[in-house]
């Protein structure tokens, strides 16, 4: 389960691993700048918090990364409140469903301790 739950963040994290340009192209696409080492961060944050969602030894703390990562890209990326029309709709949906992957990623991390203390 946890494997699924992180997908979207490992297999960004991946996908900008190996395209590290296209990693920074994507920052400065953003208006994130210096691109290169924010690219950096955004790659160990995805990996290591979903591996350790996935491993379940300190998931809390992966959840945690994870959840403050995707709560800043709503106000950085998809700040609806800012748009206006149909770019607003789908920025508002994607903002949403950010908040709803929070919640899965704290209930992971309540179901990796329940695991480990079992």
């Amino acid at each position: 389960m946890r494997i699924v739950l992180t997908l979207p963040y490992w297999a960004s994290g991946l996908a900008k691993l190996t395209d590290f340009s296209g990693a920074q192209a994507e920052m400065s696409m953003f208006g994130l700048q210096p691109a290169a080492p924010i690219a950096i961060a955004v790659i160990v944050t995805q990996l290591v918090g979903a591996a350790l969602v996935i491993h379940g030894r300190h998931a809390w703390l992966g959840a945690g990364a994870l959840a403050i990562f995707t709560i800043l890209t709503i106000f950085l990326v998809h700040s609806f409140w800012t748009m206006s029309g149909p770019d607003a709709v789908k920025a508002m949906h994607v903002a949403v469903e950010h908040i709803g992957m929070c919640g899965g990623l704290a209930l992971a991390s309540i179901q990796a301790h329940w695991a480990r203390r079992g």
